[in-house]
């Protein structure tokens, strides 16, 4: 591939940034700076799941990205653009486990500071895999109330900067590197499923769906128990997510301002199951190809084990988002 840009491309990305748009070069651009440190993951298949669904799926394994989550390539993506300024000053966010584990480890790449504010129920693997990344943790009430106002008292009493979650344009634009990705390996897609919460990922990859491979519809799927992403595009303006009741204790967060227009706008449609449905998905995925999956991850795969989806004659691209689970708990050992 041909990193060296014009300078035609570099004005094209500068005025989108400019305009807070995310266009297929800003897509680009951030393909070049996440590969430099982001794994490619695989795109892996199962003769057994093609016969069963009647139909070819292709799933892209971000379980094996660095920190175990596609998280990774927004936060890569977001630290990297920073100025020598603001990375002096180093950087904050609020996060149930994935995306802290992300920012944590972008920041030490960069060779700047973490300040990670926690929901006291975050996953003890998660918690742990954020100060092993060097991160300094501050924990708060499990509520999206507590973790905002703790973050913004971070940002007052320390001077660093927001590295939200989702609701960023750096961040949606390195998350939509995993669809580029998918897209270019398994040419010809039908469909691609992938899970939503707050909606960086899902934004990420409609957009590139829409740029890289127009044909391809995007389908989201979503915890019924924080079925706000669903509720909100049915009515037609962002529904908070309150009191949300699911195991995809990464999905748990409402749409963004950022994500919700592109997803109002790309997405086909958003298709809910339960958490014995979540839970059958995972335990397949862990049977019968062998990957480790969390119930986050496997949330898309439930759709069509649950017989939500039919996909007989189609190409189907799955997003496998995370694989970070604590093995004392597993849901299904309870």
């Amino acid at each position: 591939m041909n990193t060296i840009k014009t300078a035609v491309e570099d004005d094209r990305i500068t005025q989108a940034i400019e305009h807070n748009r995310i266009t297929q070069w800003v897509i680009e651009d951030a393909h070049q700076r996440v590969q430099a440190h982001a794994h490619r993951t695989p795109v892996m298949r199962s003769t057994t799941f093609d016969r069963r669904f009647d139909g070819e799926l292709f799933f892209k394994c971000e379980n094996l990205q660095r920190v175990g989550a596609f998280k990774f390539r927004g936060a890569i993506n977001a630290v990297f653009q920073l100025s020598a300024e603001d990375l002096a000053r180093g950087v904050t966010t609020h996060s149930s486990g994935n995306h802290a584990q992300a920012l944590s480890l972008a920041a030490k790449i960069a060779g700047t500071r973490a300040l990670i504010v926690m929901p006291k129920t975050a996953p003890a693997v998660k918690l742990a895999a954020v100060r092993g990344y060097g991160a300094e943790v501050i924990l708060c009430e499990p509520t999206l109330e507590a973790r905002e106002t703790t973050t913004a008292q971070v940002m007052e009493e320390t001077g660093a900067v927001l590295i939200h979650p989702y609701d960023n344009h750096q961040i949606i634009a390195g998350q939509a590197t995993a669809a580029k990705e998918l897209i270019e390996d398994s040419p010809a897609l039908d469909l691609i499923l992938i899970p939503v919460g707050g909606g960086g990922l899902a934004a990420g990859t409609a957009l590139a769906a829409h740029y890289f491979s127009p044909e391809t519809e995007v389908v989201a799927v979503e915890p019924s128990g924080a079925d706000d992403a669903y509720r909100s595009l049915e009515v037609g303006q962002i529904l908070p997510s309150v009191s949300p009741r699911t195991l995809a204790d990464g999905l748990l967060s409402s749409l963004g301002q950022r994500t919700f227009p592109i997803l109002q706008h790309r997405l086909r449609s958003i298709v809910t199951v339960d958490d014995a449905e979540i839970i059958t998905a995972m335990r397949t995925l862990w049977e019968r190809m062998k990957l480790v999956v969390e119930p986050s991850g496997a949330v898309p795969f439930a759709a069509l084990t649950a017989g939500k989806l039919d996909i007989t004659g189609k190409r189907v691209g799955i997003i496998l988002s995370g694989g970070n689970i604590d093995l004392d708990h597993l849901p299904w050992a309870s």
